[in-house]
Parts: C-alpha cells; sequence; structure tokens
C-alpha cells in the first residue's frame, strides 16, 4: 500500500503536470496589474511596428514559458522547504510576466509561439538536471538564467518602437524583477556555474530566441 510520502509526491507530480499544461495552454491570469494598464492605448503604432512589437513579446513571452517549466522542475527536486518557497514565490511573479505579455501580444494583434509545448517541455528537462545537481547548483542556474534574461530584455528596449510605451513598460517591470530573482538567488547560496555551462545556456537561448521571433 502507498505510503503518505509516495501519496505526496504523487500529488506534486499531478500538481505540476496541471501547472503545465494551464501555462502552455491556457491564459493564465496576473495576481498584479500590468504595468502598461495606466497608459493609453497606441492608435499610432504603423503595422510593421505592431509585427516587430509583436515578435518581441512573443519572445519574452516564450522566456516566461520556460522560466514556469525551470521554476516546477527545480520546486520538485529541492527537499528544502524554504526553497521550495523561494522558486514558488518566483515563479508566482514570473506567472504575472506571463500574463502581461500574453495580453500585449494581444493587443498587438500577433500570436504565440506555436513551439510552447517544445519550450516547456525541454526547460522542464534542463530545471530537473540542475535540480539533481543539488540545490546550489540549481540556484546557480537560477542566477545566470535570470541574468541572461536580463540582457535579453535591455536588448529589446532599444529595439522595441520609442512610441510603444504599453510594451515598453512591461519589459522594463520585467528586466527589474529577473535582476532581483538572480539576486535572491545568488544570496540564498548559489553556486558559480563552470563557463562551459554559462556558453552553453547562451547559445540554447540564442536559438529559442530567434526561432520564437517568427514561429
Amino acid at each position: 500500500m502507498p505510503t503518505q510520502i509516495e501519496l505526496s509526491k504523487l500529488d506534486s507530480l499531478l500538481a505540476s503536470a496541471d501547472h503545465g499544461l494551464r501555462t502552455v495552454f491556457g491564459k493564465p491570469p496576473a495576481a498584479r496589474s500590468s504595468p502598461a494598464g495606466a497608459l493609453s492605448q497606441d492608435f499610432t503604432l504603423t503595422p510593421d511596428e505592431c509585427r516587430l512589437a509583436g515578435a518581441l513579446m512573443r519572445v519574452n513571452h516564450v522566456g516566461e514559458i520556460c522560466a514556469q517549466a525551470l521554476y516546477q522542475s527545480q520546486a520538485l527536486l529541492t527537499r528544502d522547504p524554504e526553497l521550495r518557497a523561494h522558486f514558488a514565490q518566483a515563479a508566482k511573479e514570473e506567472m504575472d510576466h506571463l500574463a502581461w505579455t500574453r495580453q500585449r501580444i494581444d493587443e498587438l494583434g500577433s500570436h504565440t509561439s506555436r513551439l510552447n509545448p517544445l519550450w516547456y517541455g525541454g526547460a522542464f528537462v534542463v530545471g530537473s538536471l540542475a535540480g539533481m545537481a543539488g540545490d546550489s547548483v540549481s540556484l546557480g542556474f537560477v542566477v545566470e538564467t535570470e541574468r541572461q534574461v536580463e540582457q535579453h530584455l535591455a536588448t529589446h528596449l532599444d529595439r522595441l518602437p520609442l512610441s510603444d510605451q504599453r510594451s515598453r513598460a512591461i519589459v522594463s517591470q520585467m528586466k527589474e524583477e529577473e535582476a532581483r530573482h538572480a539576486e535572491e538567488a545568488l544570496a540564498a547560496g548559489a553556486r558559480t556555474l563552470p563557463s562551459p555551462i554559462k556558453k552553453l545556456m547562451k547559445l540554447a537561448a540564442r536559438l529559442m530566441t530567434r526561432t520564437a521571433h517568427y514561429i
């Protein structure tokens, strides 16, 4: 007969699977108002500007799909309740980012990536590998991921049309919070990852962003 511990693990796996399905195929709501909410609609954007902004926000949305997968897998594999709570809180803020970018994509008349199930599955595997390597490595992976995302968002602020204040407000808020997530992971005991791992992560991120820009 299954023990209570086994049932608890099964419940966690089922909850994680449900979360993944809702992340990829649903439209999870944000707990906080979008930074773009107080700004007026930008009817002055040209069709080309809308297409560019839509593509960039699609890439950002994919990043948030991956963030959910990473935090879910890492939370499942840690045995530290405090660290699990840390991952859960970060994932909650990232869920707001997911909702904000999806809303903006809809406003721009664009679409989310058709490869979202692939992005989520791949990120979940990577997060699981990091989690199996130990908590300090898992946190180190968070630090490097968030720092790369922060740099990536900075380039989007350079590329977004100056008149697209709604997208820019969202990206600015995301950039600020990604930087904080990296600092919190560092303070929690993150280990610095080897240089080859960092380079591999950058290569994978470049492949993802270039593909998601169009598909």
